[in-house]
């Protein structure tokens, strides 16, 4: 049952896994921006897991606890999500103008009508 104790860094490998294959392997600009977001969450995971320690309390100096967590992880998890929901908004955004420019959001679309277009096309 030790795998069960390491279950989070599990879960951070597969969902990094799906969020990886999803932005190499999907040409549809919507689902590579889902895979972005799947990525980015395995990333907070695994940082969170790291930063929570067993039987850890807040680093407030008290005579009853010896065992701290350290905070910085779980602040910079917050900074990191905020960047991510941005990252998010402008990707969304980007795809909505391609689909009104080029009709499609799929890349290999994107790719023949740009080039059928000629390189005089801006």
């Amino acid at each position: 049952m030790d795998i069960l104790n390491h279950i989070n860094y599990w879960a951070a490998i597969a969902l990094a896994a799906i969020g990886l294959y999803a932005v190499v392997a999907r040409a549809n600009l919507i689902k590579k921006l889902i895979g972005l977001s799947l990525f980015q969450t395995a990333v907070f995971l695994l940082f969170i897991t790291v930063g929570k320690i067993t039987g850890g309390t807040a680093p407030i100096l008290d005579a009853a606890y010896e065992v701290y967590s350290n905070p910085l992880p779980h602040v910079l998890i917050l900074t990191a999500i905020v960047v991510s929901v941005s990252t998010l908004a402008v990707g969304l955004a980007l795809a909505i103008a391609i689909k009104r420019d080029y009709g499609t959001v799929e890349e290999d679309e994107i790719h023949a009508e740009d080039s059928a277009a000629g390189p005089d096309k801006a």
